[in-house]
């Protein structure tokens, strides 16, 4: 489509409502891990790194094509392996100043993957500098390449704090939820094009035995 009928405010409005489709209706995320290469040690033959170094994780929504495992038994026992699709909005990458990366790991669920390739998915309507997000593809990781405890949601059947997500609450372009920072930003807000929503947030939790929705109005 020409740029003169898709201006800027149109790539901004394609933005924010893909974004707010992402982060505040589907409610899917992962947990992701860079590997600090600068304090990470290299073989120097074999240039691979058995104790790799990894920033803190960062919570990232996204959308999760997730499939089930691949069952193998060879001479060494059973074996079960699964790879995973992730797709991430590129415009809140940027605007939270985050990069994804070949050889970094993230977590779903109880698993660990590697991100094993990074795809620019489509442009938006051809304009080569706007992106609609990124696919990424992750190998799931042996044991010991990364040893740490996963972040939930996770199991049902868990019974740490963390295995079942009771609260979700939007974030609506707003800096700040009642969960703390959200990193999160509408342009056209930014821009003064359109007022902030009204309503805020919406959230849903279970407090006892009983759950509520503010989008529903139950509180």
């Amino acid at each position: 489509m020409a740029r003169l009928f898709l201006t800027p405010r149109e790539i901004d409005f394609i933005s924010d409502i893909t974004k707010e489709l992402t982060k505040d209706v589907r409610g899917q995320k992962i947990f992701y891990y860079s590997v600090r290469e600068d304090l990470t040690d290299v073989h120097d033959v074999y240039e691979e790194s058995p104790e790799k170094v990894f920033n803190p994780p960062v919570e990232i929504e996204a959308a999760v094509d997730w499939r089930k495992s691949e069952v193998s038994t060879n001479k060494f026992g059973y074996d079960e392996m699964s790879d995973i699709t992730i797709f991430i909005h590129a415009r809140d990458l940027l605007d939270r100043d985050l990069n994804v990366n070949v050889g970094d790991y993230f977590s779903y669920g109880i698993k660990f993957y590697e991100v094993t390739s990074v795809i620019n998915e489509k442009q938006v309507y051809g304009q080569i500098e706007h992106k609609v997000g990124k696919e990424i593809f992750g190998k799931q990781a042996r044991q010991g390449l990364i040893n740490k405890i996963a972040n939930g949601p996770t199991r049902e059947e868990f019974a740490d704090p963390g295995a079942v997500q009771t609260e979700f609450e939007q974030q609506r372009g707003f800096e700040e939820n009642s969960q703390g920072p959200t990193g999160d930003m509408h342009q056209l807000v930014k821009d003064g094009k359109l007022d902030p929503p009204l309503s805020g947030p919406h959230k849903v939790t279970k407090q006892g035995d009983e759950i509520t929705s503010s989008f529903y109005g139950d509180e």
